[in-house]
């Protein structure tokens, strides 16, 4: 069972991907300044995991160019939604290798970057990674909304699959 603050991890990025269930390819391209395209918030949440969970945890980079077109400070794009969605997927399933082997030990282990450890512990890197969905998921919402698009989720869903219980901390 994945330790809960991975669990909390799964369920941000269920919530995210409701939130987006729908949206078209056109819509997810549209800028409405000053804010980034959804398009771009999914690519950048995928380059937020592959620094984490990927660079750093694992040693690897499997989408190379996505830093350059959505990483923080870059400059704003449109990238298609398709693409952002198939690095999304190729990046969580591949950070999952790691997360879902995480202990309570392992939570308050720095990684080291050029030889140097990160200031963060994996635990607050976990808990970044989460309240960045969460912000990014509101962004994307709004964003919706004046795009016009009726029928949105609400509230939170499925929240009883990830109970917080002693057997999974």
């Amino acid at each position: 069972m994945p330790h809960t603050l991975v669990s909390q991890l799964h369920f941000a990025r269920f919530e995210f991907q409701r939130c987006l269930d729908g949206l078209s390819a056109e819509d997810a391209i549209r800028r409405l300044e000053p804010a980034n395209s959804i398009s771009w918030i999914v690519g950048h949440l995928a380059n937020q995991e592959q620094g984490y969970w990927l660079l750093l945890a694992q040693g690897k980079t499997l989408v190379p160019r996505l830093h350059d077109l959505v990483g923080t400070g870059k400059p704003a794009s449109t990238p298609p939604l398709a693409e952002m969605w198939d690095a999304w997927q190729t990046i969580t399933r591949s950070a999952d290798d790691f997360l879902l082997g995480l202990t309570e030990e392992r939570l308050f282990e720095h990684f080291e970057r050029d030889g140097s450890p990160v200031q963060e512990n994996i635990a607050t890197l976990l808990l970044r990674n989460t309240y960045h969905y969460w912000f990014h998921t509101g962004e994307a919402h709004a964003l919706r909304q004046v795009l016009g698009h009726r029928g949105l989720p609400q509230f939170v869903g499925r929240f009883g699959e990830y109970t917080y219980t002693k057997s999974n901390s």
